[in-house]
């Protein structure tokens, strides 16, 4: 009898194990959002929520939970409870530059989240108000570097994509100017052109219609290659500073210790969305560049978390009360 009851038990927890995968999820997911909605995270985020739904038919909400340069609503993530019904979209300030902007960061984003999968790249433009006085990259950084010129550069505060890339640009350029701290890219763009300001660093999803509209002008993107968003702006390469490359990035997190089997098919259906023909064009039309099948794993996603933290920290280290 004994013996019976044993195989029973094993059997009944071999059935038991697949069983999350197979049935989750059965109630609706948050996905939190750790920016205000608009922004280039909160739209990818809900391109990618709405294939979730359709195709795994329940409701994916995204939940925008801002404040502290996208660590507040990190933290909730990483603090949630791991059963696949608490997922987020976090990008390269909030699991790659924060450490070295927030000293007392109260989590870690190479150890408290299980990756899912790397969304979209957002590449980076160097953008100036329509009438600053240089035709070209080249004109733009001989004037940035001239000391007697006293340029303002605005960004979207503090661990903001803007802040995070304008100050990759002043280390490799060797100046510094002026900076400006926005409550947001909306508050800081509007000012650029207005005219308020001289330059700033920003994703391709802010820029479009204000470069195609000639409201400001684009010096360069910082991609191996052009953007087919904006296929007459040059590369950095093309332009002259080749080592300037630098995209943000937004991708899928679980907390830490959510089942394998749940993030493996939450997995599954990121890369069903990213062959998606719609949902790859919504993305792309912002002027987002995709991962190729090799950089849709959550083993490369870990990776570029590490790389990422590694190479933000000697370029923020002390930014954080600039």
């Amino acid at each position: 009898m004994k013996k019976i009851l044993a195989v029973l038990a094993a059997a009944t927890a071999l059935m038991a194990g697949p069983a999350p995968a197979q049935t989750y999820p059965t109630k609706q997911v948050t996905v939190i959002v750790p920016f205000a909605a608009g922004g280039p995270t909160d739209i990818v985020a809900r391109i990618m929520a709405d294939y979730f739904a359709k195709a795994l038919g329940q409701q994916f909400v995204v939940e925008n939970v801002a404040g502290a340069g996208g660590t507040t609503g990190t933290l909730r993530t990483a603090q949630s409870t791991p059963d696949g019904y608490t997922i987020m979209m976090g990008h390269m300030g909030t699991h790659g530059a924060a450490p070295a902007l927030y000293p007392n960061l109260k989590y870690d984003p190479t150890k408290d989240f299980e990756p899912i999968g790397l969304a979209a790249g957002t590449p980076i433009i160097i953008v100036a108000r329509k009438d600053f006085p240089a035709a070209n990259l080249k004109e733009f950084i001989a004037r940035a570097k001239n000391p007697d010129v006293r340029l303002s550069q605005a960004h979207a505060g503090v661990g903001s994509v803007s802040h995070s890339t304008c100050t990759m640009l002043s280390t490799q350029l060797g100046t510094k100017h002026r900076v400006v701290a926005y409550r947001g890219t909306g508050p800081a763009l509007n000012d650029l052109v207005g005219g308020q300001v001289d330059y700033m660093c920003d994703q391709i999803v802010n820029l479009v219609e204000q470069i195609k509209a000639g409201a400001i002008k684009a010096y360069a993107i910082a991609t191996p290659e052009r953007s087919p968003a904006l296929p007459d702006v040059p590369t950095t390469k093309e332009a002259g500073l080749p080592d300037y490359q630098v995209s943000a990035w937004n991708a899928l997190f679980a907390p830490k210790g959510t089942p394998k089997e749940i993030v493996a098919k939450l997995n599954d259906t990121y890369k069903k969305a990213l062959a998606d023909a719609a949902t790859r064009k919504r993305l792309l039309d912002l002027g987002s560049v995709l991962p190729d099948a090799g950089g849709q794993t959550p083993e490369s996603l870990q990776k570029l978390v590490q790389t990422e933290v590694a190479r933000w920290n000697p370029i923020l280290k002390g930014q954080a009360t600039q």
